[in-house]
Formats: structure tokens, sequence, C-alpha cells
């Protein structure tokens, strides 16, 4: 992610384990944010009731009152599992699309525009990677849902079982649209921040500069992305019924019903507890991957 006149790169496994140690260790920190934000984004009703949220804080004190602290943290064994491959896939595809579009482009260094694209592409290539766990996520983490599974491995039994072995990846062309609009806007992000900002002259300046580029990057991405995560977690919650048509199935008719029925905000729903986890997550993202590939960095140039 940094430019290659500064740093050289490092071979595919050491990219791959710093963006599975980066996304693990965001996850741990930002979790129950995931958790109100899904359970936001999934509510539909206006009545008032345990079941309905007024907001972030009020799905907080909810969860917590009703169905105890540990709540927060259901379905966070997809996740775990999930973001090690997820992370390591982003970070590792960002890396190889700079580069094969820098030469595709006839470009030494990466652009605004370069950063962009790569960061488009990257997104791709990871929502193949990511949909089942999410699908998996959704379903655990939603109230309604709580009492059909007894854990991850129940959902996906259930899933194919029921539904057959496709419908662990539906949601996958949102699941696309969301992936493909935050890393653009990330890695977008980050490129021209870190333009902007002034050149670090120290270590402690240098994660200063990369929680400033990865918390505006996460925060661009997230608005940008919102919207198709509001219908990926419909579409993901929806069970299949043989002869019944989804009422959430495609992405942008999704949207459009959204919208029309319950208004032009409704695909905002979860925006709070989802910029407040992938802005500062986006920025731990950074700060972690970019610590973690200097020390594989400096271990192989102590071994040469």
């Amino acid at each position: 992610m940094a430019p290659e006149k500064e740093k050289a790169p490092l071979p595919f496994r050491y990219t791959f384990m710093a963006g599975a140690i980066a996304g693990v260790s965001e996850i741990l920190v930002m979790y129950p944010l995931d958790v109100v934000k899904t359970r936001v984004q999934l509510q539909t009703g206006t009545g008032g009731g345990a079941d309905s949220y007024n907001g972030m804080l009020d799905c907080f004190r909810k969860i917590i009152r009703n169905e105890g602290f540990s709540r927060l943290y259901r379905g966070i064994t997809a996740p775990i599992l999930m973001e090690a491959p997820k992370r390591a896939t982003k970070f590792a595809a960002n890396d190889k699309w700079g580069k094969f579009y820098r030469d595709m482009f006839g470009q030494q260094t990466m652009t605004q525009s370069l950063s962009v694209l790569t960061g488009a592409s990257a997104g791709a290539t990871e929502s193949f990677v990511v949909v089942p766990f999410e699908l998996v996520k959704i379903r655990l983490q939603d109230k309604a849902s709580a009492g059909k599974y007894n854990g991850m491995v129940d959902v996906v039994l259930k899933t194919v079982r029921n539904e057959g072995i496709l419908a662990m990846y539906n949601g996958l062309e949102s699941t696309l649209w969301r992936h493909i609009l935050w890393n653009a806007g990330y890695f977008g992000c980050i490129f021209q921040v870190r333009q902007l900002l002034p050149k670090a002259e120290t270590k402690g300046g240098q994660t200063f500069n990369d929680i400033i580029a990865g918390s505006v990057g996460g925060t661009v991405g997230t608005i940008l992305n919102t919207p198709m995560d509001v219908v990926k977690s419909r579409i993901q919650n929806s069970v299949r019924v043989p002869g019944q048509t989804l009422k959430y199935n495609w992405a942008w008719p999704s949207l459009a019903t959204v919208a029309k029925e319950e208004g032009f905000a409704a695909l905002y729903k979860g925006f709070v507890p989802k910029v407040l986890r992938l802005g500062p997550g986006g920025g731990i993202l950074l700060v972690v991957y970019t610590g973690v590939m200097d020390f594989f960095r400096n271990m192989r140039d102590a071994q040469a």
C-alpha cells in the first residue's frame, strides 16, 4: 500500500499473514458495533418494545438489558474465521492488483486513479471469500433467528439442507458492490491523505499518519457502501422457500424497495455504529498491517 519506491515488496506469504493479523485485531476491538449495526439494518418496523431500536445507543442498551452483554459477541466465531482470509485477501489482492495496473498503464508508482481502481478490484476479489461467512454472521446476529440456530456449524447445516448449497452464496452480488465501493473509497483515500499529510520523520509520526489516513479511508468507504450493506444484510437474512419470490433478492431492486417503503434515509440504517467501527477500524487495520509488514521486512533484512 505504501509507494514501492520507499519500501520493497515482500513475498505473498508475508502480505497474507500481515493482513490476517490486522483483520483479527480490528474485529476483536470493534465487533459489538457490527452486531448493533446489523440489528438496526434488519429492522423494518417502527413500533416500540424490546424488538425496536431507536438508534445505536438504544440498541446497545436493549441488547444488554434484555439479552445479556455476551449477546454483543454472538456470531463472532464466523467473523474471526473469516477475518484472516478476508483481510489477507484484501491487502494481498490490493498489492497484486496494484502491480498489475502499474504494469498495464506503465506507471512506476501509484496514482490516485490507480489506487481507486486497485481498491475496487481488491474488493471484488475479497467478496468471493467472505460471502458464506457473512451469511452465517448475519443469521446469528439477528434476534429473530436466535432460537433457530445453535451456532455457526448449525447455520451452515440447516441452510444447506433447507435451501441448498448455493444458498451459502446468497447476497454475492450485493456483497460485490459493497466491497467494491468500500475498498475503492478506502484505498483511494489512503493514497490521497498520505500525500496531503506532512512526511513523517519518526515511527510515531508514521503511525499517526496511518491512523488518520486509515480512519478517513474507512469513513469515506462507509459513506459509499452503507446502502449496499443494508440490502446485503436483508438478502442474506432471507430464507429461500421453494415457490416463493424473496422480497430482497438482487441488490439494485432491493435498494429501490427499501427507499420506496421506508424512505431514502433507511438506506443508511446502522450508519453510526458502522462508521464508528470502520472509521477507527480502518485506522487500526492500516496501523497493524503496516507495523506487521515492517516487522517482517526488518526480520528478512536481518537474515539477509
